[in-house]
Protein backbone atom coordinates (compact mmCIF):
# COMPACT_ATOMS: atom_id res chain seq x y z
CA UNK A 1 0.00 0.00 0.00
CA UNK A 2 1.70 3.79 -1.10
CA UNK A 3 1.67 6.16 2.33
CA UNK A 4 -1.25 8.28 2.50
CA UNK A 5 -0.51 12.02 2.03
CA UNK A 6 0.10 12.85 5.92
CA UNK A 7 0.50 16.59 7.15
CA UNK A 8 3.50 16.01 9.64
CA UNK A 9 2.41 16.20 13.28
CA UNK A 10 5.60 16.78 15.84
CA UNK A 11 4.95 15.16 18.83
CA UNK A 12 7.48 16.43 21.77
CA UNK A 13 8.95 14.57 24.05
CA UNK A 14 11.27 11.26 23.85
CA UNK A 15 8.38 9.50 22.26
CA UNK A 16 8.40 11.34 17.98
CA UNK A 17 11.37 13.64 17.35
CA UNK A 18 11.83 15.39 13.59
CA UNK A 19 14.64 13.46 13.50
CA UNK A 20 13.49 10.11 13.76
CA UNK A 21 12.81 7.43 11.78
CA UNK A 22 9.64 6.35 8.99
CA UNK A 23 8.45 3.53 8.24
CA UNK A 24 5.16 2.60 6.59
CA UNK A 25 2.78 -0.27 8.11
CA UNK A 26 -0.28 -0.74 5.99
CA UNK A 27 -2.36 1.60 7.37
CA UNK A 28 0.01 3.40 10.12
CA UNK A 29 2.47 5.64 9.95
CA UNK A 30 5.49 5.32 13.30
CA UNK A 31 8.59 7.03 13.88
CA UNK A 32 10.89 5.64 16.52
CA UNK A 33 13.82 7.17 17.99
CA UNK A 34 16.01 5.82 21.05
CA UNK A 35 12.87 2.45 21.15
CA UNK A 36 10.71 4.73 22.07
CA UNK A 37 7.70 4.95 19.40
CA UNK A 38 4.28 6.93 18.98
CA UNK A 39 2.05 6.21 15.90
CA UNK A 40 -0.04 7.75 13.64
CA UNK A 41 -3.05 5.84 12.50
CA UNK A 42 -5.06 7.23 9.86
CA UNK A 43 -8.02 5.20 7.83
CA UNK A 44 -9.65 6.41 4.30
CA UNK A 45 -13.00 7.72 4.74
CA UNK A 46 -15.18 9.31 2.41
CA UNK A 47 -15.16 12.64 4.46
CA UNK A 48 -11.42 11.92 4.53
CA UNK A 49 -8.93 10.93 7.00
CA UNK A 50 -9.08 9.49 10.74
CA UNK A 51 -6.15 10.38 12.76
CA UNK A 52 -5.18 9.14 16.00
CA UNK A 53 -1.93 9.35 17.85
CA UNK A 54 -1.31 6.50 19.96
CA UNK A 55 1.78 4.38 21.21
CA UNK A 56 1.98 1.22 19.72
CA UNK A 57 -1.17 -0.11 17.07
CA UNK A 58 -0.10 -3.78 18.00
CA UNK A 59 -1.36 -3.13 21.04
CA UNK A 60 -4.96 -3.28 19.74
CA UNK A 61 -6.23 -7.13 20.04
CA UNK A 62 -5.37 -6.42 24.08
CA UNK A 63 -7.59 -3.45 23.98
CA UNK A 64 -10.46 -5.11 21.89
CA UNK A 65 -10.66 -8.30 24.59
CA UNK A 66 -11.11 -5.42 27.41
CA UNK A 67 -13.80 -3.11 25.67
CA UNK A 68 -15.31 -6.74 24.58
CA UNK A 69 -15.41 -7.27 28.56
CA UNK A 70 -16.63 -3.78 29.43
CA UNK A 71 -19.09 -3.56 26.56
CA UNK A 72 -21.12 -7.00 28.17
CA UNK A 73 -21.10 -5.27 31.30
CA UNK A 74 -22.90 -2.49 30.30
CA UNK A 75 -26.11 -3.19 29.07
CA UNK A 76 -28.23 0.07 30.29
CA UNK A 77 -25.61 2.14 27.77
CA UNK A 78 -26.21 -0.54 24.91
CA UNK A 79 -29.78 -0.09 25.22
CA UNK A 80 -29.23 3.68 24.60
CA UNK A 81 -27.32 3.43 22.06
CA UNK A 82 -29.40 1.36 19.88
CA UNK A 83 -32.42 4.26 20.26
CA UNK A 84 -29.43 7.26 19.73
CA UNK A 85 -28.58 5.11 16.42
CA UNK A 86 -32.46 4.14 15.61
CA UNK A 87 -32.99 8.26 16.01
CA UNK A 88 -29.59 9.27 14.15
CA UNK A 89 -28.91 11.59 17.62
CA UNK A 90 -25.56 12.66 16.49
CA UNK A 91 -25.48 12.27 12.89
CA UNK A 92 -23.69 15.67 11.56
CA UNK A 93 -22.47 16.68 15.15
CA UNK A 94 -18.52 16.99 16.32
CA UNK A 95 -17.92 15.49 20.10
CA UNK A 96 -14.83 16.45 21.41
CA UNK A 97 -13.84 14.22 24.56
CA UNK A 98 -11.34 14.52 27.43
CA UNK A 99 -11.97 11.10 29.81
CA UNK A 100 -9.89 8.65 31.35
CA UNK A 101 -9.08 6.55 28.71
CA UNK A 102 -9.59 2.97 29.41
CA UNK A 103 -11.92 0.50 28.43
CA UNK A 104 -15.12 1.56 29.70
CA UNK A 105 -14.65 4.86 28.44
CA UNK A 106 -13.75 3.47 24.79
CA UNK A 107 -17.02 2.37 24.99
CA UNK A 108 -18.71 5.38 25.57
CA UNK A 109 -16.21 7.14 22.56
CA UNK A 110 -17.40 4.11 20.35
CA UNK A 111 -21.03 4.14 21.11
CA UNK A 112 -21.61 7.92 20.68
CA UNK A 113 -19.62 7.25 17.29
CA UNK A 114 -21.92 4.67 15.82
CA UNK A 115 -24.69 6.67 16.67
CA UNK A 116 -22.99 9.10 14.04
CA UNK A 117 -20.66 11.30 15.42
CA UNK A 118 -17.65 12.64 14.45
CA UNK A 119 -16.11 12.13 18.15
CA UNK A 120 -12.10 12.95 19.03
CA UNK A 121 -10.91 11.86 22.35
CA UNK A 122 -7.77 12.48 24.60
CA UNK A 123 -7.05 11.74 28.50
CA UNK A 124 -7.79 13.40 31.07
CA UNK A 125 -4.86 12.22 33.13
CA UNK A 126 -1.42 11.22 32.32
CA UNK A 127 -1.01 8.32 33.99
CA UNK A 128 -4.42 6.94 33.77
CA UNK A 129 -4.49 6.00 29.70
CA UNK A 130 -4.00 2.53 29.06
CA UNK A 131 -2.45 2.27 25.79
CA UNK A 132 -3.95 -1.01 23.91
CA UNK A 133 -7.14 0.13 24.64
CA UNK A 134 -6.34 3.65 22.50
CA UNK A 135 -4.95 1.90 19.85
CA UNK A 136 -7.84 -0.36 19.74
CA UNK A 137 -10.33 2.40 19.89
CA UNK A 138 -8.17 4.24 16.92
CA UNK A 139 -9.62 1.63 14.65
CA UNK A 140 -12.85 2.17 15.62
CA UNK A 141 -13.14 5.50 13.50
CA UNK A 142 -12.67 7.60 16.42
CA UNK A 143 -9.82 10.01 16.63
CA UNK A 144 -7.42 8.98 19.64
CA UNK A 145 -5.24 11.36 21.05
CA UNK A 146 -3.69 9.68 24.18
CA UNK A 147 -0.97 7.68 25.35
CA UNK A 148 0.30 6.47 29.00
CA UNK A 149 2.46 9.10 30.63
CA UNK A 150 2.19 12.03 28.31
CA UNK A 151 4.19 15.28 29.15
CA UNK A 152 2.55 18.21 30.90
CA UNK A 153 2.91 20.09 27.29
CA UNK A 154 1.67 16.76 25.47
CA UNK A 155 -1.45 16.80 27.44
CA UNK A 156 -2.13 20.15 26.68
CA UNK A 157 -1.24 19.87 22.60
CA UNK A 158 -4.01 17.13 22.73
CA UNK A 159 -6.38 18.90 24.23
CA UNK A 160 -5.66 21.58 21.36
CA UNK A 161 -6.19 19.15 18.71
CA UNK A 162 -9.54 17.93 20.19
CA UNK A 163 -10.73 21.38 20.04
CA UNK A 164 -9.08 21.38 16.49
CA UNK A 165 -12.26 18.63 15.63
CA UNK A 166 -13.89 21.29 15.86
CA UNK A 167 -16.76 19.78 18.67
CA UNK A 168 -20.10 21.05 18.46
CA UNK A 169 -20.47 19.16 22.30
CA UNK A 170 -17.58 18.59 24.53
CA UNK A 171 -17.57 15.83 27.49
CA UNK A 172 -15.26 16.60 29.87
CA UNK A 173 -13.51 15.44 33.37
CA UNK A 174 -12.11 18.49 35.17
CA UNK A 175 -13.28 21.11 32.54
CA UNK A 176 -10.32 21.34 30.51
CA UNK A 177 -11.47 21.22 26.90
CA UNK A 178 -14.23 23.41 28.41
CA UNK A 179 -11.87 26.19 29.66
CA UNK A 180 -9.36 25.87 27.20
CA UNK A 181 -12.38 26.50 24.56
CA UNK A 182 -13.40 30.11 26.45
CA UNK A 183 -9.09 30.75 27.14
CA UNK A 184 -8.55 30.33 22.84
CA UNK A 185 -11.99 32.01 22.49
CA UNK A 186 -12.92 32.51 18.51
CA UNK A 187 -15.08 30.48 16.13
CA UNK A 188 -14.42 27.48 18.19
CA UNK A 189 -16.03 28.53 21.13
CA UNK A 190 -19.24 29.98 19.49
CA UNK A 191 -19.59 26.96 17.60
CA UNK A 192 -19.91 25.04 21.10
CA UNK A 193 -23.54 24.19 21.87
CA UNK A 194 -23.05 22.79 25.09
CA UNK A 195 -20.50 20.52 27.38
CA UNK A 196 -21.23 17.48 29.59
CA UNK A 197 -19.15 17.36 32.72
CA UNK A 198 -18.21 14.07 34.75
CA UNK A 199 -16.67 15.79 37.70
CA UNK A 200 -16.87 17.22 40.98
CA UNK A 201 -13.86 19.36 40.44
CA UNK A 202 -15.17 20.11 36.90
CA UNK A 203 -18.34 20.66 38.28
CA UNK A 204 -17.14 23.69 41.02
CA UNK A 205 -14.74 24.97 38.17
CA UNK A 206 -17.82 25.77 35.99
CA UNK A 207 -19.93 27.45 38.36
CA UNK A 208 -17.07 29.33 39.31
CA UNK A 209 -16.74 30.85 35.65
CA UNK A 210 -20.53 31.21 35.75
CA UNK A 211 -20.19 33.09 38.81
CA UNK A 212 -17.90 35.74 37.36
CA UNK A 213 -20.07 36.12 34.27
CA UNK A 214 -17.42 34.07 31.94
CA UNK A 215 -19.79 30.67 30.59
CA UNK A 216 -20.14 30.77 26.86
CA UNK A 217 -22.57 27.88 27.13
CA UNK A 218 -24.38 25.50 28.56
CA UNK A 219 -23.23 23.12 30.88
CA UNK A 220 -25.19 19.83 31.95
CA UNK A 221 -23.56 18.76 35.70
CA UNK A 222 -23.55 14.97 34.60
CA UNK A 223 -22.08 14.60 37.81
CA UNK A 224 -24.85 15.85 40.28
CA UNK A 225 -27.16 13.00 38.86
CA UNK A 226 -28.68 11.01 40.87
CA UNK A 227 -27.13 7.65 39.44
CA UNK A 228 -23.78 9.44 38.76
CA UNK A 229 -22.72 10.71 42.48
CA UNK A 230 -24.73 8.08 44.51
CA UNK A 231 -22.80 5.26 42.96
CA UNK A 232 -19.99 5.73 40.31
CA UNK A 233 -18.73 8.40 43.19
CA UNK A 234 -19.58 6.42 46.15
CA UNK A 235 -19.43 2.47 45.42
CA UNK A 236 -17.20 3.11 42.14
CA UNK A 237 -14.07 5.05 43.80
CA UNK A 238 -14.75 3.47 47.38
CA UNK A 239 -13.86 -0.09 44.95
CA UNK A 240 -11.49 1.30 42.49
CA UNK A 241 -9.67 3.09 45.10
CA UNK A 242 -8.78 0.46 47.29
CA UNK A 243 -8.32 -1.91 44.44
CA UNK A 244 -5.17 0.56 43.15
CA UNK A 245 -3.64 1.10 46.61
CA UNK A 246 -3.59 -2.63 47.17
CA UNK A 247 -2.47 -3.40 43.57
CA UNK A 248 0.65 -0.53 44.10
CA UNK A 249 1.57 -1.75 47.17
CA UNK A 250 0.35 -5.45 47.85
CA UNK A 251 0.47 -4.54 51.40
CA UNK A 252 -2.52 -6.06 54.29
CA UNK A 253 -4.95 -3.31 55.08
CA UNK A 254 -6.44 -4.83 57.71
CA UNK A 255 -5.41 -3.07 61.21
CA UNK A 256 -3.97 -0.59 59.64
CA UNK A 257 -4.94 3.22 60.61
CA UNK A 258 -6.35 4.67 57.31
CA UNK A 259 -7.02 8.92 57.50
CA UNK A 260 -9.19 9.52 54.75
CA UNK A 261 -9.35 13.28 53.67
CA UNK A 262 -12.82 14.60 52.73
CA UNK A 263 -16.83 13.24 53.76
CA UNK A 264 -18.27 13.94 50.56
CA UNK A 265 -19.36 10.64 48.55
CA UNK A 266 -16.22 9.27 47.12
CA UNK A 267 -14.73 9.86 50.97
CA UNK A 268 -17.54 8.24 52.41
CA UNK A 269 -17.12 5.21 50.05
CA UNK A 270 -13.28 5.18 50.20
CA UNK A 271 -13.58 5.65 53.79
CA UNK A 272 -16.95 2.17 54.36
CA UNK A 273 -15.14 0.01 52.34
CA UNK A 274 -11.62 0.74 54.22
CA UNK A 275 -13.47 -0.24 57.29
CA UNK A 276 -14.83 -3.52 55.75
CA UNK A 277 -11.21 -4.57 54.96
CA UNK A 278 -10.40 -4.45 58.80
CA UNK A 279 -9.13 -0.65 58.66
CA UNK A 280 -9.28 1.25 62.05
CA UNK A 281 -10.64 4.72 59.49
CA UNK A 282 -10.39 8.56 60.64
CA UNK A 283 -11.69 11.11 58.90
CA UNK A 284 -10.63 14.88 58.28
CA UNK A 285 -12.76 17.57 57.61
CA UNK A 286 -13.72 21.24 56.83
CA UNK A 287 -17.63 20.57 56.72
CA UNK A 288 -19.03 20.39 60.05
CA UNK A 289 -21.82 18.75 58.60
CA UNK A 290 -19.77 16.00 57.12
CA UNK A 291 -17.84 16.05 59.66
CA UNK A 292 -20.63 15.49 61.84
CA UNK A 293 -22.23 12.62 59.62
CA UNK A 294 -18.75 10.71 59.69
CA UNK A 295 -18.72 10.65 63.63
CA UNK A 296 -22.15 9.89 63.78
CA UNK A 297 -21.66 6.58 61.08
CA UNK A 298 -18.70 5.23 63.37
CA UNK A 299 -15.37 6.75 62.06
CA UNK A 300 -12.58 9.21 64.44
CA UNK A 301 -12.97 12.74 63.49
CA UNK A 302 -9.80 15.40 63.69
CA UNK A 303 -7.84 17.47 61.69
CA UNK A 304 -5.41 16.69 59.29
CA UNK A 305 -2.11 17.65 62.17
CA UNK A 306 -3.49 14.83 64.17
CA UNK A 307 -4.37 12.75 62.20
CA UNK A 308 -1.14 13.52 61.01
CA UNK A 309 0.75 11.46 63.49
CA UNK A 310 -1.61 8.65 63.71
CA UNK A 311 -2.05 7.42 59.98
CA UNK A 312 -0.59 4.50 58.43
CA UNK A 313 -2.06 5.07 55.29
CA UNK A 314 -3.64 8.44 54.13
CA UNK A 315 -6.03 8.68 51.03
CA UNK A 316 -7.09 11.99 50.04
CA UNK A 317 -11.00 12.58 48.26
CA UNK A 318 -11.27 16.50 48.63
CA UNK A 319 -11.05 18.04 45.04
CA UNK A 320 -8.84 20.82 46.98
CA UNK A 321 -5.01 21.73 46.76
CA UNK A 322 -2.62 21.49 49.82
CA UNK A 323 -4.59 18.96 51.71
CA UNK A 324 -1.72 17.53 52.96
CA UNK A 325 1.41 19.48 53.20
CA UNK A 326 5.19 19.66 54.31
CA UNK A 327 3.79 20.33 58.07
CA UNK A 328 2.07 17.00 57.99
CA UNK A 329 4.96 14.85 56.14
CA UNK A 330 6.90 15.88 59.06
CA UNK A 331 4.88 14.23 61.74
CA UNK A 332 3.99 11.24 60.07
CA UNK A 333 5.11 7.89 60.97
CA UNK A 334 8.34 6.24 59.50
CA UNK A 335 6.53 4.49 56.28
CA UNK A 336 3.70 5.82 55.93
CA UNK A 337 1.26 5.76 52.76
CA UNK A 338 -0.07 8.96 50.42
CA UNK A 339 -2.29 8.29 47.86
CA UNK A 340 -5.14 10.54 46.08
CA UNK A 341 -8.60 9.33 45.09
CA UNK A 342 -9.98 12.81 44.42
CA UNK A 343 -8.50 14.41 41.25
CA UNK A 344 -5.45 16.56 40.52
CA UNK A 345 -2.09 15.53 41.65
CA UNK A 346 -2.22 18.39 44.05
CA UNK A 347 -4.11 17.52 47.27
CA UNK A 348 -1.01 15.79 48.63
CA UNK A 349 1.29 18.62 47.85
CA UNK A 350 4.17 16.61 45.74
CA UNK A 351 6.04 20.25 45.42
CA UNK A 352 6.54 20.12 49.66
CA UNK A 353 7.27 16.56 49.47
CA UNK A 354 10.40 17.04 46.97
CA UNK A 355 11.61 19.85 49.29
CA UNK A 356 11.36 17.63 52.51
CA UNK A 357 12.93 14.65 51.24
CA UNK A 358 16.62 14.19 50.82
CA UNK A 359 16.63 11.37 49.30
CA UNK A 360 13.77 9.65 46.83
CA UNK A 361 13.97 6.54 44.78
CA UNK A 362 11.22 4.14 43.35
CA UNK A 363 10.48 0.74 45.40
CA UNK A 364 7.57 -0.54 42.67
CA UNK A 365 6.14 0.66 39.56
CA UNK A 366 3.70 2.79 41.37
CA UNK A 367 5.42 3.83 44.67
CA UNK A 368 8.62 6.13 45.38
CA UNK A 369 9.81 6.71 48.49
CA UNK A 370 11.10 9.68 49.69
CA UNK A 371 13.81 9.71 52.72
CA UNK A 372 12.88 12.88 55.01
CA UNK A 373 15.40 14.91 56.52
CA UNK A 374 14.59 13.30 59.92
CA UNK A 375 15.21 9.52 58.20
CA UNK A 376 11.53 8.54 58.03
CA UNK A 377 10.44 7.19 54.70
CA UNK A 378 7.29 7.99 53.43
CA UNK A 379 5.65 6.25 50.03
CA UNK A 380 4.03 8.17 47.87
CA UNK A 381 1.25 6.27 45.10
CA UNK A 382 1.23 7.17 41.57
CA UNK A 383 2.75 10.26 41.59
CA UNK A 384 -0.60 11.65 43.23
CA UNK A 385 -2.38 11.43 40.60
CA UNK A 386 -5.76 9.00 41.16
CA UNK A 387 -4.55 6.08 42.28
CA UNK A 388 -7.46 3.88 41.52
CA UNK A 389 -7.10 4.73 37.65
CA UNK A 390 -3.25 5.11 37.43
CA UNK A 391 -2.61 1.76 39.72
CA UNK A 392 -5.77 -0.04 38.71
CA UNK A 393 -8.76 -0.35 35.97
CA UNK A 394 -10.88 2.54 37.12
CA UNK A 395 -14.26 1.95 38.58
CA UNK A 396 -16.50 -1.48 37.64
CA UNK A 397 -18.25 -1.60 34.47
CA UNK A 398 -21.54 -1.78 36.24
CA UNK A 399 -21.23 1.86 37.91
CA UNK A 400 -19.62 3.35 34.79
CA UNK A 401 -23.05 1.88 32.59
CA UNK A 402 -24.80 4.46 34.42
CA UNK A 403 -22.83 7.14 34.33
CA UNK A 404 -21.58 7.16 30.78
CA UNK A 405 -25.25 6.74 30.21
CA UNK A 406 -26.08 9.63 31.72
CA UNK A 407 -23.45 11.41 29.50
CA UNK A 408 -24.93 9.65 26.69
CA UNK A 409 -28.27 11.11 27.20
CA UNK A 410 -27.53 14.27 28.34
CA UNK A 411 -25.37 14.97 24.99
CA UNK A 412 -28.37 14.11 23.13
CA UNK A 413 -30.49 16.48 25.49
CA UNK A 414 -27.87 19.19 24.22
CA UNK A 415 -28.97 18.55 20.51
CA UNK A 416 -32.42 18.50 21.56
CA UNK A 417 -31.83 21.69 22.73
CA UNK A 418 -29.64 24.07 20.69
CA UNK A 419 -30.19 27.34 21.30
CA UNK A 420 -33.05 26.84 24.11
CA UNK A 421 -30.55 26.74 27.47
CA UNK A 422 -28.81 29.52 28.89
CA UNK A 423 -25.22 29.40 29.53
CA UNK A 424 -25.33 28.17 32.71
CA UNK A 425 -24.54 24.83 34.54
CA UNK A 426 -27.73 22.71 34.71
CA UNK A 427 -29.03 19.81 36.60
CA UNK A 428 -29.59 16.19 34.06
CA UNK A 429 -33.45 16.40 33.92
CA UNK A 430 -34.71 13.94 36.32
CA UNK A 431 -36.74 11.93 33.88
CA UNK A 432 -33.28 10.89 32.09
CA UNK A 433 -31.91 10.28 35.57
CA UNK A 434 -34.78 7.71 36.57
CA UNK A 435 -34.65 6.24 33.22
CA UNK A 436 -31.05 5.26 33.45
CA UNK A 437 -31.78 3.84 37.18
CA UNK A 438 -34.67 1.95 35.85
CA UNK A 439 -33.18 0.01 33.05
CA UNK A 440 -30.01 -0.36 35.80
CA UNK A 441 -32.37 -1.96 37.93
CA UNK A 442 -33.93 -3.88 34.99
CA UNK A 443 -29.97 -5.12 34.37
CA UNK A 444 -29.75 -6.65 37.93
CA UNK A 445 -33.04 -8.45 36.98
CA UNK A 446 -34.94 -6.46 40.00
CA UNK A 447 -38.70 -4.70 39.76
CA UNK A 448 -40.14 -2.17 42.08
CA UNK A 449 -44.05 -1.33 42.99
CA UNK A 450 -45.73 1.54 41.20
CA UNK A 451 -48.01 4.50 42.90
CA UNK A 452 -51.57 3.60 42.53
CA UNK A 453 -54.16 6.23 41.65
CA UNK A 454 -55.47 6.39 45.14
CA UNK A 455 -51.68 6.74 46.68
CA UNK A 456 -50.84 9.08 44.05
CA UNK A 457 -54.23 11.42 44.77
CA UNK A 458 -53.12 10.79 48.78
CA UNK A 459 -49.81 12.67 47.92
CA UNK A 460 -51.25 15.49 46.06
CA UNK A 461 -53.70 15.88 48.64
CA UNK A 462 -53.48 18.94 51.43
CA UNK A 463 -56.20 17.37 53.82
CA UNK A 464 -55.63 13.93 54.01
Amino acid sequence: MQPLPLKLVIVSGNYFLSSGRRKVLRNHASWTNWGWRITLIFFPETSGLTLSLVKDPKLAPSGKVKMAWAREHMPVLAKITKRLIARKSFEGYKIGTCLHLEAKTAVLAESIHRAGADVAITGSNPLSTQDDVAAALSETGVHVYAWHGVSEKEHKQNLNRVLDLPPDILIDDGAELSILAHLKGGSRLHRIIGACEETTTGVMRLRAMEQQGKLRFPVIAVNDALTKYLFDSQYGTGQSGLEGIMRATNLLLAGRNVVVAGYGWVGRGVAERARGMGSRVTVTEVNPVRALEALMEGFDVMPMADAAEKGDLFITATGDTDVITASHMLRMKDQAILCNVGHYNVEVSVRDLEKVAVKRKRVRPDVVEYTLGNKKRLYLLSEGRLVNLAAADGHPAEVMDMSFADQALSAEYLTQNKGKLPAKVVKVPEILDFEVASQRLEAFGRKIDTLSRLQQKYLRSWHG
